[in-house]
């Protein structure tokens, strides 16, 4: 009963609403394209913004090769206007690594992708780190950085 009530009001006011203006509805043009909203739009901008999310390492490396410290100086700049934006910092071994080698070394490249993006000004707060290992194949020799 209450429902119906309510429907009816909400019907009457929107009847309202369009007999006091008549047209209004007609005249908003519709939107371009979809707007993104909550962790997608800040995922999408992230990536667009900051190069990509994922910076590579050389084999057995876990030194910041010069382009991944682009990427991470243009994530770094990203997060610093985006406090309240906390992020992931997966690591991943290389292929041929025995799983421990290679969650020790996705460990060490996760902590100097996270240590450099603290040393830019990104509160270490607002950062965690974890290694993948050989979890998750097919990233191997990369850092990736995701939003949550």
């Amino acid at each position: 009963m209450r429902k119906a009530i309510l429907l009816a009001a909400l019907l009457a006011l929107d009847a309202a609403a369009q007999a006091q203006l008549p047209g209004l509805r007609r005249r908003l043009p519709a939107p371009a394209q979809p707007v993104l909203q909550g962790i997608d739009a800040l995922r999408a901008e992230f990536a667009a913004q900051s190069g990509g999310t994922t910076v590579y390492f050389g084999a057995e490396s876990v030194g910041l090769t010069v382009p991944a410290r682009t990427v991470l100086t243009a994530q770094a700049a990203w997060l610093r206007r985006h406090p309240e934006v906390v992020v992931r910092i997966e690591g991943y071994g290389d292929a041929g690594d025995t799983r421990d080698h290679a969650l020790a070394v996705g460990a060490r490249r996760a902590e100097e992708a996270r240590s450099y993006l603290v040393l830019l000004g990104v509160p270490a707060a607002q950062l965690s780190a974890t290694s993948w290992g050989k979890e998750r194949p097919g990233l191997g020799r990369a850092v990736t950085v995701l939003v949550r």
